[in-house]
């Protein structure tokens, strides 16, 4: 069976960060959090690593890359563009960001053709995670059966603002039976809660929530297409929608169509989202490298 591969989200504009976080420096000798992504992901047994980006960033992404994967791991790049003509959407729709996760991971299809996991370019996940999502996509992955590695929201918080957050619940069987976009989610008199029409509401810490960390069969492609074409259709004036993953999974579980598995975890999330968090994250992975998890040269 072919190895599946990690699709890595890079392709965001990073506005709340400043600069382009996806290749910023966070290691000993300027690894970036994907360099600790792919890693472990390699270790794990991922056979190819598919970068999704923006076309004005290939060459960025190719010197820092390449030379540290050439022999490792094979290496693809797709890009993320405002074209919908491939789509068949015969207009031309302005918008600053791109279309969002989902649109993302429509634009792959034709790169894609084995079992598949997505993350985000500026977050850390650790290795148990990518190894549980292997075993998933090698041994239960099909049409019918997705994933999702669900984190505990209380390990997923930034000190320095708020966050956005799928929350998930779970059935008696352990998938997942239904996913909330929670925009605005914070720590708040020792306890965690989101924001909704400026009323505030509580959340338990050991909620399972989602980071982006999805198992996927090809088969998601042609729903996902169906489901965009549609999402376009519909928001062709609003210039900030985004087509987020989890209105995906919204639908095939709402029409009985696919389940996701949710894959617990208690590792501890760090990722980027404010400047501000650049020193905790840095803080994060030195503490990994003291502790030994990683060699303090990653490569």
């Amino acid at each position: 069976m072919k190895k599946p591969t990690l699709l890595i989200l890079a392709a965001g504009m990073a506005s709340r960060y400043g600069s382009m976080k996806q290749i910023d420096g966070f290691g000993p000798n300027g690894e970036t959090i994907i360099d600790y992504s792919i890693h472990d992901a390699i270790k794990a047994g991922f056979g190819k690593i598919s970068f999704i980006i923006r076309e004005e960033f290939l060459e960025s992404f190719k010197g820092i890359f390449e030379p540290k994967l050439a022999g490792k791991v094979e290496t693809d790049y797709i890009f993320q563009t405002f074209d919908l003509k491939k789509y068949g959407i015969d207009k031309d729709i302005e918008r600053a960001k791109p279309w969002g996760t989902g649109h993302a991971i429509l634009e792959s299809k034709n790169q894609i053709h084995e079992p598949f996991c997505v993350i985000n370019a500026d977050d850390y996940y650790g290795y148990e995670a990518f190894k549980n999502m292997v075993d998933f996509l090698t041994t239960e992955a099909d049409a019918n059966k997705y994933s999702i590695v669900g984190y505990k929201i209380g390990n997923t918080l930034s000190e320095n603002g708020s966050v956005s957050r799928g929350v998930c619940q779970t059935d008696a069987e352990g998938n997942m039976s239904m996913i909330n976009e929670r925009t605005k989610v914070y720590s708040k008199d020792g306890g965690i809660v989101y924001e909704e029409d400026e009323q505030e509401f509580p959340l338990d810490a050991s909620t399972p929530v989602s980071m982006n960390f999805w198992g996927f069969t090809p088969d998601v492609f042609k729903i996902t297409e169906d489901l965009f074409v549609d999402f376009v259709e519909k928001n062709e004036n609003n210039p900030k929608s985004e087509f987020f993953i989890p209105l995906i999974a919204d639908h095939l579980i709402k029409n009985n169509i696919a389940t996701f598995k949710v894959i617990p975890t208690d590792a501890k999330w760090f990722g980027v989202t404010y400047k501000e968090d650049k020193e905790i994250v840095q803080e994060n992975i030195n503490k990994l490298v003291s502790d030994g998890v990683y060699p303090s040269k990653l490569w």
